[in-house]
């Protein structure tokens, strides 16, 4: 049985004003039965903390669903601000597109 795999694709900058609207379309995917969520962080050219929080929300959403998330293609902003926060502990963070469906396609 394969996973259902879905990539968000945010763009542009992600604080306050677009966090609302990231929270449900990921809020929609879990409710659409999605194993596992890629963002795609290859369009975003900034995050502050409110994108961070709903990042945050967003892992926990999709955890309880018993799905999971990951990430790739972060800038060397979001990097730093991952690494700042211990997020990049928390978050599995992939160099890119090709490297995520390298490691999780391959064990999923």
């Amino acid at each position: 049985m394969s996973s259902v795999v879905k990539v968000v694709r945010p763009s542009g900058i992600l604080d306050g004003t677009k966090a609302g609207q990231f929270r449900q379309e990921i809020t929609k995917l879990v409710e659409s039965n999605v194993d596992i969520v890629l963002i795609d962080f290859a369009d975003v050219t900034f995050m502050d903390s409110s994108g961070l929080g709903a990042l945050v929300l967003a892992l926990k959403t999709v955890r309880a669903a018993g799905g999971k998330l990951f990430i790739c293609s972060v800038n060397d902003q979001i990097r730093m601000l991952f690494e700042l926060t211990s997020m990049d502990r928390v978050f599995e963070i992939h160099e890119n597109r090709e490297a995520f469906e390298e490691s999780v396609a391959s064990t999923h």
